[in-house]
């Protein structure tokens, strides 16, 4: 597989990667860098916005623009003025910020809180619909990644990458949960996710210098070599969404490690073969 890297980020903490149809752009985001990038692979051009709080995922917008998930609440943000407003404040506690976050294929906008001193304290997953209306669905996580809802929308993928475990959840009745798959045991934790149209899911593994496709039934589908230990998340784009963006980070590696992954915190993609699922504008 040929990976390649896109954009010399060197993000400390690359995340929350996803593609706006509309404007041609894969946008991410540096948590812990405080900033907001865009790449448009039609022209090559690459531009970014240091943010005044951390953010860490966002779901483009039906009226222009994405919507933010961040450590003061949902924001909106123009893309085409640079600016951010805080639509729906919400207070998550000292230490907490948002984590991953997706847009499912009903329009509704799935995000994480967790405890940024490595999760431990539990995080929740909030969920909000069309025109805004934001609920609480789950707690007891500590570092929530994935979050994906299947093509069907039946099943909800989360991952707890300190348990190292990818659950599958009925998406109707979210207590409902199996394991999907883990990486217990090994030095890879799951991290964030995208479904490609074929319903096999893509996972970014921190530690593991990897991308790793799970069947529907949770077995290795395939493993793709990463040049960085701390791939981070990923996302399909492109016109035709057939090119997978993975993210990452050089957030705790030490000094060596760092020498030895000059691209850590860069921005990658290679051409998997498969596309992925065209998701919705969210509307509100």
């Amino acid at each position: 597989m040929d990976v390649r890297l896109v954009v010399e980020a060197s993000d400390r903490l690359g995340e929350g990667p996803c593609w706006a149809a509309r404007e041609g752009r894969l946008y991410w985001f540096d948590i812990k860098g405080k900033r907001l990038s865009w790449h448009a692979p039609a022209t090559g051009r690459t531009g970014s916005w240091p943010l005044e709080m951390r953010a860490s995922a966002a779901a483009p917008r039906a009226g222009g623009g994405l919507l933010l998930a961040t450590e003061k609440g949902l924001a909106a943000f123009d893309t085409a003025a640079g600016t951010l407003e805080v639509v729906q404040p919400f207070e998550f506690g000292d230490g907490f910020r948002t984590n991953d976050g997706k847009i499912d294929p009903q329009g509704r906008f799935w995000w994480s809180t967790m405890d940024d001193n490595g999760g431990a304290r539990p995080g929740d997953i909030y969920r909000t619909h069309p025109g805004g209306r934001t609920e609480r669905v789950l707690g007891g996580i500590h570092i929530a990644n994935t979050i994906s809802v299947s093509a069907d929308s039946t099943t909800l993928y989360l991952a707890d990458s300190k348990l190292q475990t990818i659950f599958a959840h009925d998406a109707r009745a979210l207590a409902d949960r199996r394991v999907f798959a883990h990486t217990r045991g090994q030095a890879a934790s799951p991290d964030g996710s995208a479904i490609d149209a074929d319903g096999f899911l893509w996972n970014a593994q921190w530690g593991g210098w990897r991308i790793v496709r799970y069947a529907p039934d949770g077995t290795i589908d395939r493993i793709v070599e990463m040049p960085v230990e701390q791939p981070t998340s990923c996302a399909f784009g492109g016109p035709d969404l057939a090119t997978l963006y993975v993210t990452s980070a050089w957030d705790g590696l030490s000094p060596q490690a760092r020498a030895d992954q000059p691209l850590a915190g860069g921005l990658f993609a290679f051409e998997p073969g498969v596309k992925g699922l065209a998701l919705p504008l969210f509307d509100g």
